[in-house]
């Protein structure tokens, strides 16, 4: 039986992992700089030190490992959350009241332990506690919680741009994936909030931002399990991406842009109750080649460059004038094959600015929503109408539709 873990578990360990490295390399820093200062002993005159010797070593290494792990999974999965809506003044107090109990807890752990491997004995044997009292007043303490705190500061500052950058984007930069371009294939869903200019003058922008953050949130699971990245937020609008590889697999990106409608639909109530209002998009997805690479003066940025973005941004602008909530293009819908779940329509061949065919485009429909208009399908998979597309106009837009003008060329795309 293989053994898969789940993308929301894998995207904790991609996040967690890293501070038990962080640790780890640190600790050998400490060693070495420990060493060479003590001419290759580590020793006092109290006996309140512990000599290194290959069990206490190893001990040590995996002590300090699963430390940073425990560090970095009490940061984001717990205290991140817990302390979100709190000022940094409160965030910092905490952390210190905590950080400082949780590191003297790790020293009242693992000092006996590392103590009566060195001595040969158990925890039982009175020795050992003699041993961490004379190590709570010496020198070696003061050392060792510098160390500690060192190690922590180093982590938490490395959770800080992990959390702004994303922990691939991050992983990215140190290895110089993208130092030098690389052409890859990938997936984007461009998603935008429905009737936002009106909530916004509604709520007012202060009211709209909390209400932004939510509806961020919201989407942010359906993105993490179905294994997508978020490229860009640019005001209302999210970009997420996928590698072709991953986008395709189990129709991933598709279902991503579902799941997203059913966890706002299962949050309506909330939004009501808090906003007086629900939060919903559209979203067009599209895949195809892109260039990406590190570029910026100022600042560094992981980009990608592409036809592929135009189209998925000008897909995205179809969707009102075409009534589809969610809109997939041609090359995309040719590669997912049969999936379970989900259906698509045909909504006929559209002119995207900047390209010299018509692309055809399919409406996604969702049958766990009720769509009113759910396609025939012989079980799953694609399906073509038996009856033509509906009428299209010169422009490549359905008759009577206008063009956005604020969406007809989106900037930076």
């Amino acid at each position: 039986m293989r053994f898969h873990l789940s993308p929301t578990v894998r995207r904790a360990l991609r996040r967690v992992v890293p501070f038990g490295v962080i640790w780890f390399v640190l600790a050998q820093v400490f060693a070495i700089s420990d060493y060479a200062a003590g001419g290759g002993a580590v020793a006092t005159t109290d006996g309140s030190a512990i000599e290194v010797d290959a069990g206490v070593r190893l001990f040590a290494n995996l002590a300090v490992a699963v430390v940073g792990c425990l560090v970095g999974a009490v940061e984001l999965l717990f205290l991140n959350r817990r302390l979100a809506a709190r000022s940094l003044g409160t965030k910092l107090v905490a952390k210190t009241l905590f950080y400082t109990i949780f590191l003297t807890g790790v020293v009242v752990v693992t000092f006996p332990v590392a103590a009566a491997l060195e001595m040969g004995t158990g925890l039982a044997d009175p020795r050992v506690w003699d041993r961490l009292q004379a190590f709570a007043i010496s020198k070696e303490s003061l050392s060792t919680g510098v160390q500690l705190v060192t190690s922590l500061v180093v982590s938490l500052f490395y959770a800080e741009i992990s959390e702004h950058m994303g922990p691939r984007v991050l992983t990215n930069f140190l290895i110089g994936r993208y130092h030098t371009p690389k052409e890859e294939r990938r997936v984007f869903l461009f998603s935008d909030m429905k009737s936002s200019t009106s909530i916004t003058e509604r709520l007012g922008h202060a009211r709209y931002f909390e209400f932004l953050r939510a509806y961020y949130n919201a989407l942010a699971g359906a993105v993490v399990d179905h294994e997508g990245e978020v490229y860009q937020y640019i005001g209302d609008e999210i970009v997420v991406s996928w590698t072709e590889t991953d986008g395709l697999r189990d129709a991933n990106c598709v279902r991503c842009a579902l799941a997203m409608k059913r966890d706002l639909r299962g949050r309506a109530a909330w939004f009501e109750d808090r906003f007086g209002v629900a939060p919903d998009f559209r979203a067009g997805l599209q895949v195809g080649p892109v260039t990406t690479g590190e570029i910026g003066a100022l600042k560094k940025e992981i980009v990608f460059t592409g036809d592929v973005l135009n189209q998925t941004a000008r897909i995205q602008a179809l969707c009102k004038p075409l009534g589809a909530d969610i809109l997939v293009g041609d090359e995309l819908a040719s590669r997912l094959g049969d999936g379970e779940g989900w259906g698509v329509r045909s909504v006929g061949h559209q002119e995207l600015r900047g390209k010299d065919q018509p692309v055809e485009l399919f409406a996604l429909e969702d049958p766990v929503a009720g769509a009113a208009d759910e396609p025939e399908r012989s079980g799953v998979g694609l399906t073509r109408p038996s009856v033509p597309p509906r009428p299209v106009g010169a422009s490549g837009i359905l008759s009577g539709g206008p063009w956005p003008p604020d969406r007809s060329d989106p900037p930076g795309r």
